[in-house]
């Protein structure tokens, strides 16, 4: 299949805009999500359906990854070079910073002894300091076999390609809760996990689909997935044996159509825009991966020192405010830290 077209990487642009603005939100409900109980339900719900709507972002991001690197042929050795530096220093970076947060905030208790003190840090590093930085963990992995599967992506016909995805699919299906009893005795673990949204991401960027009113039925199916997750996850809250992140978690079928029915949308969308506006989104891109990894900080920082988050208003206001507002905070933050001597190689 061809790569994506470079006069068409635009979209690219406006879709990874838009999973990072939509991660942040995800992050800003999380303090109201678990209030479950304790705040009336029409709040909870409020939270429940922002969290659904933006649950793309994750798996738009894997996606995106796929659409870009898979076409392309790389001498291994050049390309572990390139991506795992480009990835690692800012992440061991960022880890650092939330380790000494976590030491600020009493969550983590250093002593005199030395040793001890390392093997602390260095448990942090390797379980994660953040809760955000499981993404970090997860794409470092998926670099690994991204030579691999991009081998294959690039020999295979259409019908390979679709059975692959058929196959992760339906593996996929037989790995939920309700279905996970009647999951036979063999081997599937090669078509599970993130691997299947880095294919279909290229798939879905370079297929050529020549359906009338595409984007239309694309929308239709992303309301119909947002409401599925929205009732889901609430009903399940009534039944302590279902795990109740099961409708928000990324490898989940509803999830994913809800997340290849943004990728369409975005795709299949030309907004007509002033130029300063793509200035700006190109300036926030630039910065995409130091935003991710910082803006965590940033929102326990608006929260604890100036009581910005949900309970600032109406959480359907409060939660997008916050988000906007961490976006923008922790973009100039990662510019300035660009700045300094050496800044650029931990901004991301």
């Amino acid at each position: 299949m061809q790569a994506v077209k470079t006069q068409n990487i635009d979209w690219i642009n406006n879709l990874r805009l838009i999973a990072l603005l939509a991660v942040i939100i995800l992050h800003s409900t999380s303090l109201l999500l678990m209030q479950l109980g304790k705040v009336p339900l029409s709040t909870w719900l409020v939270a429940d359906f922002l969290n659904a709507m933006v649950r793309f972002a994750v798996p738009c991001f894997v996606m995106i990854t796929g659409a870009l690197l898979l076409p392309k042929e790389y001498e291994l050795a050049a390309f572990f070079k390139k991506r795992l530096t480009r990835v690692v220093i800012p992440f061991l970076f960022w880890s650092l910073i939330y380790v000494i947060y976590s030491w600020y905030n009493e969550e983590l208790l250093f002593t005199n002894n030395l040793w001890l003190n390392i093997k602390l840090v260095l448990h942090q590093l390797k379980n994660g300091s953040c809760y955000h930085l499981w993404y970090v963990y997860m794409l470092i992995g998926l670099y690994f076999i991204i030579p691999v599967i991009g081998k294959f992506v690039r020999n295979a016909s259409e019908k390979e390609t679709l059975y692959f995805l058929l196959v992760w699919f339906g593996v996929m299906m037989l790995n939920q809760p309700f279905l996970s009893p009647y999951n036979p005795s063999v081997d599937m673990r090669y078509f599970t996990g993130y691997i299947g949204y880095l294919v279909l991401g290229n798939y879905l960027a370079t297929k050529d689909f020549n359906m009338p009113n595409l984007r239309n039925w694309m929308v239709i199916l992303f309301l119909v997935s947002l409401f599925i997750i929205t009732l889901g996850s609430w009903l399940i809250t009534r039944y302590p044996n279902i795990p109740g992140t099961m409708f928000y978690e990324p490898i989940n079928p509803v999830v994913l159509i809800l997340s290849a029915s943004v990728f369409l949308i975005v795709k299949y969308t030309i907004p007509k825009v002033p130029i300063l506006f793509i200035k700006i989104r190109d300036f926030i891109g630039g910065y995409n991966y130091g935003i991710y990894l910082g803006h965590a900080l940033v929102l326990f920082f608006l929260d604890d020192l100036a009581g910005i988050s949900y309970k600032l208003c109406n959480p359907i206001l409060s939660i997008p405010i916050t988000a906007i507002i961490c976006l923008f905070i922790t973009l100039i933050l990662v510019w300035l830290i660009s700045k300094v001597p050496f800044g650029k190689w931990v901004a991301g």
